[in-house]
């Protein structure tokens, strides 16, 4: 299973989104049922692959995760998923639209 970091501060976002290839970024609610649920496929996911991946905890690192909309021109929401490669946003979704299976078919393309 990979490894999901939390991103706490911007700089841990900018060294996670500096990487190369292709990796995950999660904006989760804890308080959330929708995002919960979303989370756990997001966890199943990683269970079969291996790449880096990062969740932002959006109510306790609001900053970070206000930065993400900022920076990408993506409007928040919470649970949301983002496919970023070579530091640009190649997919995301929201909601129940975050499945293991949706996430896979992202990766396929």
């Amino acid at each position: 299973m990979a490894t999901i970091k939390e991103l706490h501060s911007i700089d841990e976002l900018d060294a996670f989104v500096s990487g190369p290839g292709k990796r995950l970024l999660f904006k989760h609610s804890t308080i959330c049922p929708i995002s919960s649920a979303a989370y756990e496929e997001f966890q199943s996911f990683l269970n079969s692959h291996e790449m880096p991946a990062a969740v932002i905890l959006v109510r306790e690192d609001r900053p970070v995760s206000n930065e993400v909309a900022e920076r990408y021109g993506i409007k928040h929401e919470s649970p949301q998923i983002f496919l970023l490669e070579d530091q640009a946003v190649k997919w995301h979704t929201s909601h129940w639209k975050i499945t293991r299976d949706a996430i896979a078919q992202a990766l396929a393309e």
